[in-house]
């Protein structure tokens, strides 16, 4: 809604109007605010949660977005395998066969907010991670599209955190 409103600021010509997005603005800015300081407070008074979010963060490209993002939304992280998860959040190739014919696999389904988080926290990764850069590097040094390539590094950065949310072991570069 602030990028609308930031938006119809953008286009208003009349300064009543632009006074009104302003205003409307400033109230979303507030809301966001309050908001963060609740989500804040809720997972500094879950001793789980809390830890939790330690051991996410400690996964260098994970911020506290994105580990708040997956501890609300992917309660499941941890307690099934990788491909299960991948599934979840719709980074896992679906087939696109019938019969015979082979078609193009693609990613499909999920949880959108899950899948974007982790878009936006693996390209960070594969800059300051370099067990995720040398993933990526390897797939495009073999001809991958760099996206297809980043998708696989979403993959595999799932399967990192599974495992760390499962023993309960911060990152620990190789």
């Amino acid at each position: 809604m602030m990028v609308m409103e930031g938006n119809r600021r953008f286009a208003a010509q009349d300064k009543r109007v632009s006074a009104t997005i302003n205003a409307t603005l400033e109230f979303l800015k507030c809301q966001v605010a309050q908001l963060d300081k609740e989500i804040n407070q809720l997972v500094q008074s879950s001793t789980s949660w809390r830890e939790t979010e330690d051991l996410l963060t400690s996964v260098p490209g994970i911020g506290p977005i994105t580990a708040r993002t997956l501890i609300a939304e992917l309660p499941e992280l941890g307690r099934v395998d990788r491909r299960k998860v991948a599934a979840l959040v719709g980074v896992a190739p679906v087939n696109q066969d019938s019969g015979l014919q082979r078609g193009y696999r693609a990613i499909a389904g999920g949880r959108t907010s899950v899948r974007n988080a982790l878009y936006m926290a693996t390209l960070v990764a594969v800059r300051h991670n370099q067990v995720l850069k040398a993933h990526y590097l390897a797939l495009v040094a073999r001809g991958r599209p760099k996206k297809v390539a980043l998708i696989a590094c979403i993959r595999r950065l799932l399967g990192i955190l599974g495992a760390i949310v499962r023993t309960r072991k911060g990152w620990q570069p190789a």
